[in-house]
């Protein structure tokens, strides 16, 4: 149908024209990397420890200085990730009004991240408290505490996630989202010309389209 053509040939147009950081393959990645790099540093020593041997007595004395993972110091952050990065691959298939919804969860995730790092960052004893209990037996102990920098990026990546998926929100408008309920015409039109995503592809193969 002529309709269907100039509206398919109009929506590929604009495709074309949206900006290399606004293609959904690009954004979707970006905010995959970003949670990635989150948890990542949850794997790393947050923090080593040092502990006062009068007070831990002969066995506490004896240890090596403890090693406190981000995971330990900061359990938020590694679950808070996870949201982040099943939200990112959430926004690859979702609508425009979902994709707000879960532009606001990353953001929402990202915020959490930030506030528990900078907790650790703030009191890093405080924070220890639980590692040093667990490998010493003594509750409420002094220790020396240095801070690595995995807690500092940790912050960085959350904040960078979070404008991340700001963009989803402007970046939306140059995705094209298809359902079971679009015109027959529309789907049985000419391909577009123009490069092609993965996530592209994807979709044209599931609408029986060959995307090569």
């Amino acid at each position: 149908m002529p309709g269907s053509g100039r509206a398919v040939g109009q929506a590929d147009e604009a495709k074309r024209a949206a900006p290399a950081w606004a293609r959904r393959s690009t954004l979707v990645l970006l905010i995959a990397v970003l949670a990635l790099a989150v948890f990542g540093t949850t794997t790393q020593t947050w923090m080593s420890v040092t502990v006062d041997p009068n007070q831990v007595g002969q066995a506490g004395a004896a240890q090596e200085a403890i090693e406190v993972q981000g995971s330990k110091a900061a359990t938020a952050v590694t679950a808070l990730a996870l949201v982040a990065l099943a939200g990112g691959l959430a926004a690859a298939i979702a609508g425009r009004i979902a994709r707000w919804i879960i532009a606001a969860i990353i953001v929402l995730a990202s915020a959490g991240i930030v506030a528990a790092a900078a907790t650790v960052l703030a009191d890093p004893l405080a924070a220890a408290q639980g590692s040093i209990a667990a490998a010493t037996g003594v509750t409420g102990s002094q220790a020396q505490v240095a801070v690595t920098a995995f807690p500092t990026l940790a912050v960085v990546a959350a904040c960078l996630l979070a404008l991340a998926a700001l963009l989803i929100i402007p970046a939306g408008r140059h995705w094209k989202t298809r359902t079971k309920y679009d015109a027959p015409g529309a789907a049985g039109s000419t391909p577009a010309t123009g490069p092609v995503d993965e996530i592209d592809s994807w979709d044209r193969l599931s609408r029986g389209d060959d995307p090569t």
